[in-house]
């Protein structure tokens, strides 16, 4: 009989901890390697001078009911704090509540305008646009072009770097789902308690009082009480692979020992699955290694600025429909969870969605500072002068682009990493390349050890986030394949910088962000 060697794990954000927790729950020996100094990929929680706060977002709600037991079996109830949600759009100096209040909307818009939305709602249904295979086209035809333009465009443009007549419809079809003008006229006057039927409905949720990152630093914790090794610092250079036997044996990992030689029986991997294939040795096929290369992503950045209480907003987020600045949305960590902040003083996020290595990547910390300030204070949010710090953080590989070639790239690794080294097996966000959220990602995370643990034969690729997430607790599903929370489908040239996936470089590791648009 061989020798045992156990799973290697990369990255040691949700679905990576999640896989190496539940192995180690049926017996399995388990090696866990991120690149990052400290765990949770996207859903870690940044601490800067006694201040916390979370990268997008992370909602700790699902409809997954062995997630659910996951999140209390690692933290104590006493833990999770339950939040109520809110949110709501800026537009022009007011504020709009969202969902949408037929009272509110009416104040803040006026009458007149009112009326003209209306007007062109009217318009819209007697004579749609010819044109609804994009965005701007099926939205307008469903809210009329005045309120599609209030209240979709701007937002939508920032997130994704791009007009919205260039963004594919089936991906509002999805997010707005059963939603048109009258649907949203009828939940604003006749609100339903906790509606959960659309995500953008719910009305509470739960959230670590520390942030997401305790959750996974727990996590962490338990891992290495249980038996499993984690090495944080240390990334994975190259997945070796025996050609013949059709497995992968062993990866090489890059850490503060130096370069070394790590056996393994499986490994399971949460970095970018275009890294994934970069990093094996010998090396994929050129067709696989140019689908792999073909894959792109949206990055993103948090600028935190610390500000009296008195500039607190009851708001988990606020989404910044004004062209006129860059920021997509603002976050009040203090609305999160007051353990997050300090005494008389609260942190706000501003969001900006970019492209890893454009100008806005590259400028430095205090102008980033100096930017959302200036922005803060033209929207009347803050008085000048009154911020007292301010911190940047940058995520790259926060978004798994949906181009036009996406699926067809991502079938070919499928395909060709099943037939030649079926026993490594991508999970989790950038792992499978999908946009899920964070219960889903560890959903293929659990699946996944299962099969290694079990023999099972789970179709981890199968799991349709937006079924699950938003319709049925568990199992069911429309049949087709799961391709993650919905995203546009973009064109395939949206960056001038081409996107490659050299080996070496340290993966982010997977994690979730809620990056939920302003449709529903």
């Amino acid at each position: 009989m061989s020798e045992q060697h156990g799973t290697v794990v990369i990255g040691a954000g949700p679905a990576g901890l999640t896989a190496a927790y539940e192995l180690l729950r049926h017996g399995r020996p388990v090696q866990v390697f991120e690149a990052d100094e400290v765990v949770g990929g996207i859903s870690r929680t940044v601490q800067r001078d006694g201040w916390r706060f979370d990268i997008g977002g992370h909602r700790f709600f699902t409809k997954v009911a062995r997630v659910e037991a996951f999140w209390h079996g690692i933290l104590p109830d006493e833990d999770f704090l339950t939040r109520p949600r809110m949110s709501r759009i800026f537009y022009r100096g007011a504020l709009f509540n969202y969902p949408l209040s037929a009272t509110n909307a009416l104040r803040n818009l006026g009458l007149p305008e009112a009326v003209r939305c209306l007007g062109s709602y009217a318009r819209a249904r007697l004579r749609p646009p010819k044109d609804q295979s994009h965005f701007e086209g099926w939205v307008s035809a469903r809210f009329g072009w005045r309120l599609y333009s209030i209240f979709f465009k701007t937002y939508t443009e920032k997130v994704w770097g791009m007009p919205a007549d260039r963004l594919q419809a089936d991906w509002a079809a999805q997010r707005i789902k059963n939603l048109s003008l009258a649907t949203a006229i009828r939940n604003a006057v006749l609100p339903r308690r906790r509606r959960t039927d659309v995500t953008s409905l719910i009305e509470e949720f739960q959230y670590p009082k520390y942030g997401p990152g305790m959750m996974w630093e727990r996590c962490a914790e338990q891992v290495r009480q249980r038996g499993g090794q984690l090495s944080t610092g240390t990334w994975v250079t190259a997945v070796h692979r025996d050609p013949r036997r059709r497995r992968a044996i062993s990866v090489t990992v890059n850490g503060a020992g130096g370069q070394r030689t790590v056996p393994a029986d499986d490994v399971i991997s949460s970095m970018p699955i275009s890294e994934l294939v970069a990093a094996l040795r010998p090396a994929a096929p050129p067709e696989v290694l140019a689908c792999a290369a073909d894959l792109r992503y949206r990055d993103f950045l948090t600028v935190a600025v610390v500000v009296p209480a008195e500039f607190s907003f009851p708001d988990n987020w606020i989404y910044v429909h004004d062209p006129a600045v860059r920021v997509g949305r603002i976050q009040n960590f203090g609305s999160w969870s007051p353990y997050l902040v300090k005494d008389g003083r609260t942190c706000l996020g501003l969001e900006y969605f970019v492209f890893e290595d454009d100008e806005m990547w590259r400028t430095p910390d205090p102008d980033l500072v100096a930017l959302a300030t200036a922005e803060l204070e033209r929207l009347g949010l803050i008085r000048p002068g009154v911020v007292e710090a301010g911190y940047v953080v940058r995520m790259p590989k926060a978004y798994p682009v949906y181009d036009e070639r996406y699926q067809h790239n991502v079938d070919v690794i499928r395909a060709w990493l099943a037939e030649e080294v079926p026993n490594v097996h991508p999970v989790g966000r950038n792992g499978m390349h999908r946009y899920n959220n964070q219960d889903h990602s560890m959903l293929t995370a659990m699946l996944t050890a299962e099969n290694i643990a079990t023999g099972s034969t789970h179709d981890v690729w199968s799991v349709n986030v937006e079924q699950d997430y938003h319709e049925q607790s568990s199992g069911g599903g429309d049949g087709r394949r799961g391709t993650g929370r919905d995203a546009p489908v973009l064109p395939s040239r949206i960056t001038t910088a081409p996107i490659t996936a050299p080996v070496g470089v340290r993966p982010a590791g997977d994690g979730e962000r809620t990056a939920e648009l302003p449709l529903a």
